[in-house]
């Protein structure tokens, strides 16, 4: 759903909400909202203590001059109910980290505040929530992770990994709708056969996944990006090892906890980023003024202590292309 069919929906139901916009004290200590992943994954935790780190550099030290109100998006109740509870006091920015539907709910309850986005799974330029990178207008800037070109490079690693190989599954959600569509193309020009796995009512039964894609006859398995994913790396890695398949993941945490190959950004410098983002607003930028950020730079990982745990060896052309070998 575009962003102006999305804000016409919302439009009758919104000025009753709680983070309707009021007159804040102009005082020193700000209030910034945050709609993010769980925080219990360790990998998480760490993204977003460099995000405060850099915070503090910028002169903004938590519980000194400024507060955050941290929400998870991942939350069973969905991210609208939770956006719907009060922020008290309002804040002066709020932060929209993953899905597109983060986004929605922290359009809807905003209004006007900025909203600095990390757009995770989503094209926020395709879906009109801004208009370019280097003008995006009205009340929204941030970062943008690229992650449905990122999907289709992942399939040609894997297609190129193991070429003889032919059997694709891949796991998803409807937040990762976009990237398996991306996926699903790609798959197809390189000859690949889809066993796909679309998850559905999180908490997901993801031992039951692995289970109904190795009956299918999966060779290979992709994992695309999703909070409901995120504090579940080490088990969604073991269960690829577990069932001796090779593995391809959006993000490096996943190889760090046994993952056999992740290609993605560097999530902690684009933390760094969204934090300099922040800073600047905090310090009285508009978001129109603040060009949309994209990722650049991506890394390959490879874990060999994974390929020997399932016994498959990685091309020399992979191995040398790596930006990190884990052995």
């Amino acid at each position: 759903m575009r962003r102006r069919d999305f804000i016409a929906l919302i439009g009758g139901t919104v000025a009753g909400w709680p983070l309707s916009v009021v007159a804040e004290d102009a005082d020193k200590f700000m209030h910034i909202g945050y709609l993010g992943p769980s925080l219990k994954a360790p990998s998480t935790a760490a993204q977003y203590q460099g995000f405060l780190n850099r915070l503090k550099q910028a002169g903004f030290a938590e519980r000194q001059n400024f507060a955050v109100d941290y929400r998870r998006v991942d939350d069973p109740r969905g991210p609208f109910a939770v956006m719907a509870e009060p922020m008290r006091p309002p804040p002066k920015l709020i932060i929209a980290h993953g899905p597109e539907a983060g986004l929605q709910a922290v359009v809807g309850a905003s209004q006007f505040i900025p909203i600095v986005i990390i757009a995770v799974n989503y094209d926020p330029i395709e879906r009109g929530y801004v208009k370019s990178l280097a003008q995006p207008g009205g009340n929204i800037t941030g970062v943008f992770y690229r992650q449905l070109e990122l999907a289709v490079k992942e399939v040609e690693l894997l297609a190129e990994a193991f070429p003889d190989r032919n059997r694709l599954g891949v796991l998803w959600d409807a937040v990762s709708a976009d990237e398996f569509q991306a996926a699903v193309w790609t798959a197809r020009s390189h000859s690949l056969e889809l066993q796909s796995l679309e998850l559905e009512n999180p908490p997901y039964d993801f031992p039951a996944a692995f289970r109904d894609l190795a009956d299918r006859g999966a060779q290979m398995v992709l994992i695309l990006s999703s909070p409901y994913f995120t504090e579940h790396r080490p088990q969604l890695a073991s269960l690829a090892v577990e069932h001796r398949l090779p593995s391809m993941y959006i993000f490096r945490p996943y190889v760090d906890v046994g993952g056999l190959m992740s290609y993605g950004v560097d999530q902690s410098a684009m933390m760094e980023r969204t934090a300099a983002l922040v800073a600047k607003i905090l310090s009285g930028a508009k978001p129109a003024d603040l060009p949309l950020e994209q990722a650049a730079k991506f890394e390959l990982v490879v874990n060999l202590k994974t390929a020997n745990a399932i016994g498959v060896t990685l091309p020399t052309a992979i191995l040398l292309r790596a930006d990190q070998v884990i052995e």
